[in-house]
């Protein structure tokens, strides 16, 4: 997937994968972590997603990579916190009491600018790659979080009858990019209301990913 096209969609406000409230599996979830007060939450493509300050009210701090910088500036405004910008290698990173996000591409940003990470929450990252670069993005992401456990969100549907994004990523390939590295435990799978953009059937996937 080009950067354009999601830069495009920022731009034009065309982002209907934004969630209005904080994701409900996420929600009911978050708990699967066994996190500590306090732990570091990294988000991978981020946008502004309303799980962030969801995130936030839990305790936890948050660092998220996202590649729209007008995602991140509207993000900032909607947790009405004034960010501190700087140069992170690479990439340029957006920091708050409790926050850290890195503007640009996610596979320049390395281990040493991210810091620690405790855990991944992964709703829209993975779904929105093609299959071409999703065993890079899983390897990428396990480098530079260190192996940290992960939240997984993703969805299953016949690829056939929608082109994507977000893709189709079942339960075979779930396993094919991260069992090498983790434990796999499936939670949960409920259907899309009304379909998956109103043209197919589809489940969605919640996965947690723990190391052995």
């Amino acid at each position: 997937m080009e950067k354009a096209f999601w830069l495009n969609k920022w731009q034009s406000n065309e982002i209907g994968f934004h969630n209005p409230e904080a994701h409900g599996l996420l929600v009911k979830y978050f708990r699967r972590l066994e996190l500590a007060p306090g732990s570091r939450v990294f988000v991978p493509l981020c946008g502004k997603t309303l799980d962030i300050g969801w995130l936030l009210e839990q305790g936890c701090s948050v660092c998220g990579a996202e590649l729209s910088e007008d995602a991140v500036i509207q993000l900032f405004e909607q947790l009405a916190i004034e960010p501190e910008v700087e140069e992170a290698g690479a990439l340029r990173r957006y920091s708050g009491p409790g926050i850290d996000i890195f503007v640009g591409d996610i596979f320049q940003l390395a281990g040493e600018s991210l810091g620690p990470v405790d855990a991944i929450y992964d709703r829209a990252a993975l779904v929105a790659l093609p299959e071409g670069m999703r065993t890079q993005y899983a390897q990428h992401l396990i480098a530079i979080t260190g192996g940290a456990a992960q939240l997984l969100i993703t969805f299953d549907y016949d690829q056939s009858q929608m082109p994507g994004p977000p893709f189709c990523v079942n339960s075979d390939e779930v396993n094919a990019l991260y069992s090498a590295d983790y434990t796999l435990r499936l939670l949960d799978a409920v259907d899309v209301p009304g379909g998956l953009k109103g043209k197919c059937t589809a489940n969605e996937v919640i996965w947690v990913l723990q190391t052995a």
